[in-house]
């Protein structure tokens, strides 16, 4: 086997990821090329993969039921979402509810 390149799906266990690798080929009938995904269970020994990162896997011998793949290099990590925190969020909506206007009721 060959290594592939695919993206992380889940890393939910210890020193384990998910990695989902999508191929392409040519469907002779339809002239068209169709998309496969394939997930592959690979063992990430440090634990440095996140959800998003772009990963090369090797093979390797089983190193258990579902496991014959091993994380060789992450090649590109992804973006992580950071929430805003609560303070800044107050600070933000009190400076909002100072600068407008108070509203006007229609049967004033």
């Amino acid at each position: 086997m060959k290594s592939v390149v695919g993206m992380v799906v889940s890393n939910k266990m210890q020193k384990s990821v998910v990695v989902a690798v999508d191929r392409l080929f040519h469907n002779k009938l339809y002239n068209r090329y169709v998309k496969r995904t394939s997930k592959f269970m690979a063992h990430d020994e440090h634990d440095l993969c996140n959800i998003g990162d772009r990963v090369r896997l090797d093979p390797s011998r089983p190193l258990s039921k579902r496991k014959h793949w091993v994380v060789a290099e992450i090649l590109k990590k992804a973006r992580i979402y950071v929430p805003p925190s609560a303070d800044s969020s107050v600070i933000y909506n009190s400076l909002k509810r100072s600068n407008s206007a108070p509203k006007k009721s229609c049967f004033e």
